[in-house]
């Protein structure tokens, strides 16, 4: 597939959409969205074409030409560090270009005939531009460390979905989308990786220039009560703010996320010391979620609200047994999720049904601890019932952008595995495509 005429299209689009402005502040806003889509594209597809090239300079550059390797004659010492040199990038990104162009590049066999790519599917992705180079790789890096375990079919729809869902997603929800899968291709692996992680958990106390440097680095288990305690503490913060009747009083809290983050650790360590202190949580709870068959088996893994990465079951089980830590069990026997119009605020069985389905923030992804559940049809002018397929969690931010942007939310299906969907507004996009929200975002086995 020859990657020129699709990086001409591209320069063809980007050239097209700019048209009739010297420099950005002469596009319109529809011009400057037209714009960055374009852009998107073009450099996409660039970067497939590049990592083509970075690959083929690899295998000219390879070890046993001694002298005649193409990066000596140049005089550099790999193919990363002439990689590096003339796209001015760092010798990780180089190596990153070499291993994505080397897993999508066309094979021979031994008689020379020729053979699709390893991943043929992310060849096609990259080639559309409809995947970042970067998120190949976090894609084929997990590919390949699950190759063996998982076996050849497996790999291959693993790597057809994350193609799919991967397609016009940030890097940080890419890994996110990852860490699941690996969680789906090599459950048996979880555990080892969280005791890896565990003994390397550490918080060291340094005092310098009258301050006081606190560094955690903190596994999964051990970091869910701290980062759901923290950020509910924010959320309660913010929501006071929100209430005060007079917000620009010069005494008025201004306190940033991180100062919050400082007087909560504070506060709740003086909690310890004083029991008898209140401390303000906007209904901060960690909730551990696993299937019903993971847990009688003791195998797979868990999710932990707020938390990008699974946990082992052995992890979830500790978790469950301590104070202040839901387990939700998929599948077992539950409260009663749908009160019509006998109540108009939700219940908190339907805020943790809800959270399981929508993750937190169905459109922006914060934790549920952050979020607040909103009738999609208004209680009071849309007369909407207080029921699961009536609910979706939103943070106060797409809360407002929902009803003053006039985006629409439709869910498709019933309880905890309904899908939701965003339907922008048209000048947004005229097609109104529905955008995928909630946890099927991430979800890998959805």
């Amino acid at each position: 597939m020859s990657k020129l005429p699709g990086l001409i299209e591209a320069v063809s689009r980007l050239d097209q959409v700019w048209a009739g402005a010297d420099d950005a502040t002469g596009l319109s806003r529809e011009q400057l969205i037209a714009v960055d889509q374009a852009i998107g594209v073009l450099r996409r597809r660039l970067d497939a074409a590049h990592a083509d090239v970075a690959a083929r300079i690899a295998y000219e550059s390879r070890t046993e030409l001694g002298a005649g390797s193409l990066a000596k004659e140049h005089g550099f010492r790999t193919a990363a560090k002439l990689l590096a040199a003339t796209g001015g990038v760092s010798s990780g990104d180089a190596m990153r270009l070499v291993r994505v162009g080397e897993a999508t590049a066309p094979r021979t066999d031994l008689l020379g005939a020729k053979l699709p790519a390893r991943y043929e599917v992310l060849r096609e992705a990259l080639a559309s531009g409809a995947l970042s180079v970067a998120a190949a790789g976090s894609i084929v890096g997990l590919l390949d460390r699950c190759r063996v375990v998982a076996g050849v079919e497996r790999i291959g729809l693993a790597e057809e979905t994350l193609a799919a869902r991967c397609a016009g997603l940030g890097l940080d929800d890419v890994r996110k989308l990852i860490a699941r899968a690996e969680a789906w291709l090599d459950p048996d692996g979880v555990e080892p990786k969280d005791e890896e992680r565990r003994a390397k958990r550490s918080c060291t106390i340094v005092e310098r220039d009258g301050m006081v440097h606190l560094h955690a680095v903190l596994d999964a288990e051990t970091a869910a009560p701290v980062v759901t305690a923290l950020r509910g503490y924010v959320s309660a913060a913010f929501a006071a703010r929100k209430d005060a009747p007079n917000p620009d009083a010069p005494d008025a809290d201004r306190r940033t996320v991180p100062m919050l983050q400082a007087d909560a650790l504070a506060m709740f360590c003086a909690h310890v010391l004083d029991c008898e202190s209140r401390v303000p949580l906007a209904g901060a709870t960690v909730v551990v979620r696993l299937t019903l068959d993971d847990l009688q088996s003791g195998s797979g893994s868990a999710t932990i609200d707020g938390m990008d990465h699974p946990v082992n079951i052995g992890a979830a089980r500790r978790m469950a047994a301590a104070g202040g830590v839901i387990p939700w069990v998929c599948g077992g026997k539950s409260e009663i999720l749908d009160w019509g119009r006998e109540k108009r605020l939700f219940t908190r069985a339907q805020r943790l049904a809800l959270a399981e389905r929508d993750c937190g923030c169905a459109m922006c992804g914060l934790p549920p601890g952050m979020t607040k559940a909103h009738h999609i049809r208004w209680w009071t002018r849309d007369h909407g019932p207080t029921d699961l397929s009536n609910g979706v969690l939103l943070c106060e931010t797409c809360h407002h952008r929902i009803h003053d942007n006039g985006w629409e939310i439709r869910v498709d299906g019933t309880g905890v595995t309904a899908r939701v969907w965003f339907i922008p507004p048209a000048y947004v996009d005229p097609a109104r495509t529905p955008r995928t929200g909630g946890r099927h975002r991430f979800d890998i086995a959805a």
